[in-house]
């Protein structure tokens, strides 16, 4: 538990110095709906520890604890009138008089030393309940930690980590016979609450690609006018088409040789073996439906990654046709705001991206956007009935 507090603010800090390095030590960026503040990150990632660890009364609880247990202050005055995201809206977010750079890595270190501290304090034996929070602020650590690539690459941003994309290998698709498994997670150990409630799931046969869609097989439909043909978009995919100023991927253009898309600020050659990346759930069905596929269910996912070991995931986070539900039986973990506001607006994607943390990435794991973002490192895999036609456009 104490190497993966460290591995997770060291990853923090060289984000915070590579960002530090490009934009200046109190950047003033424009408002942008997908983004925060980098500094605001920063800070939160320190308040969101010590508000469950260090300033909750009832950490030892577990899943049991109050979330509402009066909490002393926080060791950085006014701390929770800048970073609880759950009372600070998103647009206000842009306007406070926040600490500056030195400060918010003060608060940083001295909130990481508290956790730490309670931390060793713990029995060698100590159980999931005494755990739980820990390893909490660990993952969410971790998921603003991806967060801050993604932002990177909104920003034009070069990172001391690889930024390179992941090849596919052109292994085809898998016949999956039909099956009946458990949907969600059970037992012992951290989950989310959108993880839990195992439920029986019968699915049909099908096939379903063996790996994600390079660009070798997506840009045929962009050339062919996939983007202009209609028939390939849903309603709300045709809604979203005519809000775009250039209907290609994004970050991709054409050029004499080929087409290139945008890393780190630069414009990189695009190879048909790579993984096809940032791209919106509305662009994956509009491909699926050109290609005579679709997206595969979670639970088709799940199953496929549980059970096949020819099953390569990890690319890129994958659109799958799941709406963001909660599973039977749902009920709220202490931090309230993960799971419950955003059901039925975002879309599940199964899977990781290469800036995913390992901590992050097994293949229960629900991720869950809007499916308009294509700033995240997105992209899907196809699959059809076992009886359906086969791949077309390709």
């Amino acid at each position: 538990m104490r190497e993966a507090l460290l591995a997770a603010r060291a990853r923090t800090l060289r984000l915070a110095q590579d960002f530090r390095a490009a934009l200046g030590p109190a950047p003033h960026l424009p408002y942008a709906a997908e983004l925060n503040p980098p500094l605001w990150e920063l800070g939160h990632v320190a308040w969101f520890q010590e508000w469950w660890v260090a300033r909750n009364a009832e950490r030892r609880l577990g899943l049991r604890a109050n979330p509402g247990v009066p909490r002393p202050p926080a060791l950085l005055p006014q701390a929770d009138a800048w970073y609880d995201s759950s009372r600070v809206q998103h647009r206000m977010r842009w306007e406070l008089p926040l600490p500056a750079w030195a400060d918010t890595q003060a608060y940083l270190s001295d909130t990481l030393e508290q956790t730490l501290a309670l931390l060793d304090e713990l029995p060698p034996d100590a159980d999931d309940d005494a755990l739980y929070f820990f390893r909490l602020v660990v993952l969410h650590e971790e998921m603003h930690a991806e967060a801050a690539v993604y932002m990177s690459q909104s920003l034009g941003i070069a990172l001391s980590e690889s930024d390179e994309p992941p090849e596919a290998g052109g292994f085809g698709e898998i016949a999956i016979a039909a099956a009946e498994f458990e949907l969600g997670r059970a037992g012992r150990g951290f989950a989310f609450d959108n993880e839990l409630g195992a439920h029986a799931v019968v699915l049909a046969p099908f096939s379903i690609d063996a790996e994600p869609v390079t660009w070798g097989a997506y840009l045929p439909f962009l050339e062919s006018g996939g983007y202009e043909d209609l028939r390939w978009w849903t309603p709300e995919g045709r809604a979203w088409l005519a809000s775009l100023r250039q209907r290609t991927p994004a970050g991709l253009r054409k050029v004499v040789d080929g087409w290139q898309q945008i890393r780190g600020g630069q414009w990189h050659a695009v190879r048909a073996g790579q993984v096809a990346v940032h791209l919106s759930a509305h662009e994956a069905q509009a491909w699926c439906r050109w290609a005579g596929r679709r997206l595969p269910t979670e639970a088709e996912w799940e199953w496929a990654a549980s059970t096949q070991p020819g099953f390569r995931w990890g690319q890129v986070w994958e659109w799958t046709a799941s709406r963001f539900e909660p599973f039977p039986g749902f009920a709220a973990h202490p931090y309230r705001d993960y799971s419950m506001p955003w059901f039925g607006t975002r879309r599940v994607l199964r899977g990781a991206s290469r800036a995913t943390s390992p901590v992050l990435a097994h293949a229960r794991y629900r991720n869950f956007y809007e499916p308009h973002r294509r700033d995240i490192f997105a992209g899907f895999r196809s699959a059809r009935a076992e009886h359906g036609p086969l791949r077309s456009g390709v």
